[in-house]
Formats: structure tokens, sequence, C-alpha cells
């Protein structure tokens, strides 16, 4: 999947397909004020505010405590973009912002969209990055706000991985405990522990995850199944030959690769003969990774020590520690996200 310029009618078809479109302005500045105005109207609560039916500006002004002619033309710009409609000079939702951004939807991206106001100074640093080197380790940089918004935020990307992510693992028959790695919020547990009732599971993650994200983890009702473990994955002791599937998401781009390597020995050991480690990566690079994927390495990159690490890179830590990798699997649902899922001989 891409991001780009799209034509809106034949005649723009013609001149894109001719190169006489400018497209790196059009990459840039209307891609800015779209990600902002999206963000601006969430933050306000102005798809909220047009839960109960279409409005005008001034009564959606009113109720976020907005400028109403600021909010009409705010408004008008997310109409041309259809994250509103508009009927005779009042707004209503579609369903693309139903379905992604209100607050009550099951998909909603609502806190993952607020925390674009956090990534929003983190990508404005990329120019040092790219004069020095030196990546941000955002980690050690938030506010304990910041950690509560990026919890919730992760919850809601999770909401979108969960369904294939357990589909995809197969858990062996007499599987009984589920080790998450990093999972902070729990998500990817719980969906693993409804689907497979003799589960039980621990999330390790760092206390200020765990802090703030033990709330959202509460707030599934699975208290008696999934429990957090406060603990650095770079050094904590996972044990020997104790648990069933190792759940390794969204992670290894944190680290470089000695430490990659000796974080798949340490799991390893943990497995219980007939287990399964199952590394789950967004934006892994490689031949089959595309734009978003690169664009995701490069946002790793600047982020974190590390940024993204292939399938194959992964599967070699695998292999290295006595574990059989198995071919990786691309996920339909989200674009440029997969597994490389190894087991322990029995």
């Amino acid at each position: 999947m891409r991001i780009g310029v799209e034509p809106e009618n034949l005649a723009e078809r013609a001149v894109l397909a001719m190169g006489l479109v400018p497209t790196p302005l059009l990459a840039t500045h209307p891609v800015l004020l779209l990600a902002r105005a999206i963000m601006v109207a969430t933050k306000y609560g102005m798809f909220e505010a047009l839960t109960s039916g279409s409005l005008d500006a001034s009564d959606v002004a009113k109720r976020c405590g907005t400028h109403s002619g600021a909010t009409e033309t705010l408004l008008g710009s997310l109409a041309k973009a259809g994250y509103v409609a508009m009927d005779s000079n009042r707004f209503l939702l579609t369903a693309l912002t139903r379905k992604w951004l209100l607050e009550s939807s099951p998909r909603s991206l609502r806190d993952s969209v607020l925390f674009r106001y956090v990534e929003w100074d983190w990508i404005a640093r990329l120019d040092d990055f790219v004069e020095h080197g030196q990546p941000l380790d955002f980690h050690a940089m938030m506010s304990g706000d910041e950690w509560q918004l990026y919890q919730r935020g992760m919850r809601s990307l999770a909401a979108l991985a969960a369904p294939e992510t357990v589909r995809r693992v197969r858990v062996p028959k007499d599987a009984r405990r589920l080790l998450d790695v990093g999972g902070s919020h729990g998500f990817l547990s719980v969906a693993f522990c409804r689907r497979y009732p003799q589960l039980r599971a621990e999330v390790l993650d760092l206390p200020e995850a765990v802090e703030h994200a033990a709330p959202l983890l509460g707030a599934e009702g699975m208290d008696d199944r999934v429990v957090h473990r406060v603990g650095d994955a770079r050094t904590e002791d996972m044990g020997h030959e104790i648990y069933d599937v190792i759940l390794l998401a969204q992670l290894v781009h944190h680290f470089d690769a000695a430490t990659n390597r000796d974080l798949v020995a340490r799991l390893a050991r943990s497995l219980r003969p007939g287990g399964v480690l199952v590394v789950q990566e967004i934006s892994p690079r490689g031949e089959r990774s595309g734009q978003l994927g690169g664009l995701g390495s490069l946002y790793f990159a600047l982020t974190s020590y590390a940024g993204s690490w292939s399938f194959e890179e992964i599967a070699s830590w695998q292999s290295d520690a006595g574990l059989v990798p198995r071919k990786p699997v691309w996920f339909r649902t989200l674009p440029d996200t997969g597994q490389q899922v190894a087991s322990k001989p029995r």
C-alpha cells in the first residue's frame, strides 16, 4: 500500500501520467495540513459532537469551545477529504469517521491519532538524526501523560492486529502458558486467552508501561488469566522451559542486533519443547516491504536504538538459539506486517 497523489478526474490522471504534476509539493504541504486537520478535529471533539446528527459549524463550535468561522473552514476541508459530509451547510459524519475516529467504535484509532501530537515533535527532529545519527530513545523522553497516551494509542493499534495475529499462530494443543514480551496493554494476550480457554498469560514490560497500561488491561476483565510482570526484556531472566507460546510483537525494532540475539536466546531457553516463539513486526526490512515499510523503518531508526529488521535476520537469531524457523507469514489485513515464527524441537 502506498501514500501518494491520487487524481480526482480523467484530466488529472492524464497529467499525472505525463509527469506534469508537482508530486513533491503535493506530497508535503497538503499532507501536513490534512494530518493536522484530522488531529485538531479529533482533539477538540468535533467528530464526537456530530454523533447526535448533522450540525452547522456554529453548533459544533459551541459544543467544542472553538471559533465558529475557523471551525467551519476546518470542517469544510475535512469534507473534501471524506471525513465529514456536508448537507445544506450542515456537517455530518461519514462511515469512514464513524468506524475509525469515534471513541465508541470497537475499531477506533482516536487515541492513536491523538498520539500524533507527541510524534509530531519527534518527527521534527529528523534533521538532527540525519546529521548526527543519534536516535531519540523516546521511552526515556516521555512524561507520565505521554506514557498514558502512548499506551492507549498502542492499544488501539493492537485491536487492528489482534484477529489476524491470533489466527496466524499455530498454538500447540497442550499449551498452557503464554509470555507476552513488551506487550504493555496486554490486548494481544487477552485475544489469545479468549480463543484458547486453557491459556494463561504474563505480560512483561517496563515499570512505566505497566503503570499506565494496567487500567487498560483491567478493563478487559481477564485478571484471573492475564497478569502484568514488571521487567526489562534486555536483562530479565525468563526461566527455563516454562512457556508454550512466547509473543514478541513490535519490539525488536527497538534493539540492536546483539541485544536481539541475546533476547531470543533467553526466550528460547524459556520455551518448553514444542513451544513457539512468535516475532511479529510492522515494517520489516526486505524485498516485500513497500512504501509504508520504508517509512516505518525510518521512523523506528529515528525513535529507537536500531530500526527495522528483516525476517531473514530474525530467523537467523532464532536458528542460533536452537529453534527451527518457519517461513515468514505476511498479514492480509495490515500492510507491511507479518510474523516470523520458530518452534523448539521436542
